[in-house]
């Protein structure tokens, strides 16, 4: 029996390999959730059984955890767009409001990757540029894991914070803003000429700590596209041969994106709505002062608890605006 042709294509078979394992995985998951639900009844069984109030606390303990996994699970079924189970390219940039946005830029940073931590995935920087006097100026990262993407989709947009500056001597409130923008990394040789009058590539010393070679050597790179405006950096890798091929494989990701796109709607809702960076643009506001919230604008969804969602737990966040996404296209079907 001849072997399937993409067996002949070693990433195209890895990627297979690896959507086969999480399928799997997938429904391993399924079968653990069925064996908590049976324990849970056990455990209520033996309570009313022995009329003992001792083990509501440890029944509730299971509830929680069985809760929280099964939205997890419920979560991904609403992930069925053609990137969304790539690995996620993320980009911050601060905004309006100087250093405070720099340091806001650095908090959301960090939110990102503590996110990630707690979902398994692995965070890979591919570049920065730090503030001048404190924070960072922009950020590009990649979240590894399987559905990355559609996962961290939910953050493309323009992120408002409102607290008392630290950076203010007057103590005064300050607001900040932050732009995230999110690709999806798709992996495999893409087939896309790129002439070379329509790029311009740009050498630059890399920055940041570490590294014998940091502020040493030009090695970092910057491709701009002028067709779509669309602008690049790679700085991680140890040679300026690496990064240009890594930055050229981010542009022609996104220009795949784009071309598979028969109109602005659909690039819309791959790439999502590019928005001023400024007042009146943001989809989610975290306010510190003088209360505290975080509430996200387009699905309305909100908590209290700001300090957790800084600390990573925006799971509440992505969960609403996966059901308001697919609640929005069954609408619009309907419509139709």
């Amino acid at each position: 029996m001849e072997e399937p042709s993409f067996w002949n294509n070693p990433e195209k078979a890895a990627k297979i390999t690896t959507e086969v394992k999480n399928l799997k995985d997938t429904v391993a998951h399924l079968e653990d959730l069925q064996w908590q639900y049976d324990d849970i009844e056990v455990m209520i069984e033996m309570g009313y059984e022995e009329d003992d109030p001792a083990i509501v606390p440890e029944i509730r303990e299971m509830l929680d955890s069985f809760t929280e996994e099964l939205e997890t699970l419920r979560m991904s079924t609403l992930l069925s767009g053609e990137f969304d189970v790539d690995n996620a390219i993320v980009t911050l940039r601060a905004g309006a409001g100087g250093t405070e946005s720099c340091d806001w830029c650095s908090m959301l940073y960090r939110m990102y990757t503590r996110w990630a931590a707690k979902k398994g995935f692995t965070v890979e920087l591919l570049d920065m540029q730090e503030g001048d006097e404190a924070g960072i100026k922009s950020v590009t990262f990649q979240v590894n894991g399987f559905n990355a993407y559609g996962l961290m989709k939910s953050e493309h947009g323009v992120h408002r914070l409102v607290r008392i500056s630290p950076f203010n001597a007057a103590g005064k409130r300050e607001t900040s803003f932050v732009s995230c923008d999110v690709m999806p990394d798709i992996e495999e040789d893409l087939d896309i000429e790129i002439p070379d009058d329509d790029i311009r590539i740009d050498v630059f010393r890399s920055s940041g700590a570490g590294g014998q070679k940091v502020n040493k050597t030009s090695s970092a790179i910057r491709i701009t596209h002028f067709p779509t405006g669309i602008v690049v950096q790679c700085q991680n890798e140890r040679s300026q041969y690496q990064n240009k091929d890594k930055a050229m494989q981010m542009l022609k990701a996104k220009l795949l994106v784009l071309k598979q796109q028969a109109n602005l709607d659909k690039v819309a809702d791959i790439r999502g709505v590019v928005m001023d960076n400024n007042f009146g643009s943001q989809i989610r506001s975290y306010v510190l002062q003088p209360y505290t919230m975080v509430k996200d604008l387009r699905t309305q969804v909100e908590t209290g608890n700001t300090g957790a969602v800084l600390d990573g737990d925006i799971d509440r966040f992505i969960s609403g605006f996966l059901k308001w996404k697919a609640l929005s296209k069954k609408t619009a079907e309907e419509e139709i």
